[in-house]
């Protein structure tokens, strides 16, 4: 197993998560275009296919082939009123409840936690950073919402001057000192610091740790007991663990494990998990479980004035509408080793968790679009052949 201590590693969560995050937005209809106002909550009309059932063949099919030379092995769990399916494929699956590093599916349950200070009055959307942080944000900065940071329309830098080894506050303080950032709400920017920041806003505001926040409002109100947040010098993954194995570039082309690797991404994207823990999670969240009907409903309210072809709701949820009208709402996650997602129809009819074990030879987009057809039963891009 490689020892990937001590790589001082530039920051690789804003720019691979963000590929990532257009994952099930390649080659589908652009988000329909917000109004005038502070937000809306876009509908989710689509063609009427509730009843029709999964399709476990297209199932099974979206997982055949593997593994081979770009993944090394995937699962699948559905669940919802249309039926319930899972499937694994390749060694580097061992079981359905394996853990696997979820990346960016962690800003989910950062903006849970968010919204839910926001519905106990600690804090609003529309509260700043300089408000919440002061002295984090340069002097002359615009001020920045939470609201911004959560829907990605910050307009703050990308992480591009951060490395693995700095805490949440010194990444943050290196991206602030490259470049310069943009006027925020004027365009969609998918970008880790938004939560790194919205992280640090939480112990501000509760006085505890995030991983403590995220424990005592999650994951054990909902048993979730295959989920947590690794502290920053936690390496490990509890077995059963889905193996990540990856071509080290401008190596021999041989496949190095790197299931054990540095938690770094933290509130934005360092969480570990399992796919029954996923469903339970997102099946609470998207019935209001976790959150009050206000703040439920800016978990699906989207930016009036943001333009970018991926745009994220004011919870985070990244909105996708395929060809033939289907909506989805979630979010997908990547690091090395780790590609996975979990969308869902807002009505939960369907809800999809996926995890592939990816080894960075070549892009796993046919593979997610491929499953992503068979879970919602529609057309994807020729490239998912």
């Amino acid at each position: 197993m490689a020892n990937l201590r001590g790589r001082k590693r530039r920051w690789r969560t804003a720019a691979s998560a963000g590929a990532v995050a257009a994952v099930l937005v390649a080659g589908t209809v652009p988000a329909v275009a917000a109004g005038p106002g502070h937000g809306v909550a876009r509908g989710d009309q689509g063609p009427g296919k509730s009843g029709r059932g999964l399709d476990k063949e297209a199932l099974r099919a979206a997982l055949a082939g593997l593994p081979d030379e770009n993944v090394t092995g995937g699962l699948i769990r559905m669940s919802g009123t249309d039926g319930r399916w899972s499937g694994t494929a390749g060694p580097s699956v061992p079981v359905a409840d394996s853990h696997f590093r979820i990346g960016s599916v962690t800003k989910i349950f950062t903006s849970t936690v968010l919204l839910q200070l926001a519905a106990e009055g600690r804090l609003a959307l529309d509260d700043t950073v300089q408000e919440l942080m002061p002295g984090l944000l340069p002097a002359g900065y615009f001020p920045v919402t939470v609201g911004q940071l959560l829907s990605h329309t910050s307009g703050l830098q990308i992480m591009t001057c951060a490395t693995e080894d700095m805490s949440p506050r010194e990444a943050v303080d290196a991206s602030l000192a490259c470049g310069e950032p943009t006027e925020p709400g004027k365009a969609t920017q998918y970008n880790g610091i938004n939560y790194f920041i919205a992280g640090l806003i939480i112990e501000q505001v509760t006085g505890r740790t995030y991983g403590s926040e995220v424990r005592t409002r999650i994951l054990t109100p909902l048993r979730l007991r295959d989920t947590y947040v690794p502290a920053l010098d936690d390496w490990s993954i509890p077995a059963p663990y889905t193996r990540g194995l990856v071509a080290v570039p401008g190596g021999s082309g041989e496949l190095t494990d790197v299931s054990v690797q540095n938690p770094y991404g933290w509130a934005e994207g360092g969480m570990i998990s399992n796919a029954p823990d996923l469903a339970r999670f997102f099946t609470a969240l998207y019935r209001g479980r976790l959150l009050p009907p206000a703040q439920q409903r800016d978990l699906f309210r989207m930016p009036a004035a943001a333009s970018g072809d991926t745009q994220f709701s004011y919870g985070g949820l990244q909105r996708t509408e395929f060809p033939d009208g289907t909506v989805v709402w979630g979010k997908s996650g990547h690091v090395p080793g780790y590609t996975s997602g979990a969308f869902a129809t807002r009505d939960l009819r369907r809800l999809l968790v996926y995890a592939l074990n990816p080894t960075d030879r070549s892009p796993e987009l046919p593979y997610v679009l491929r499953i992503a057809g068979a879970a919602f039963d529609v057309p994807v891009p020729a490239t998912a052949g």
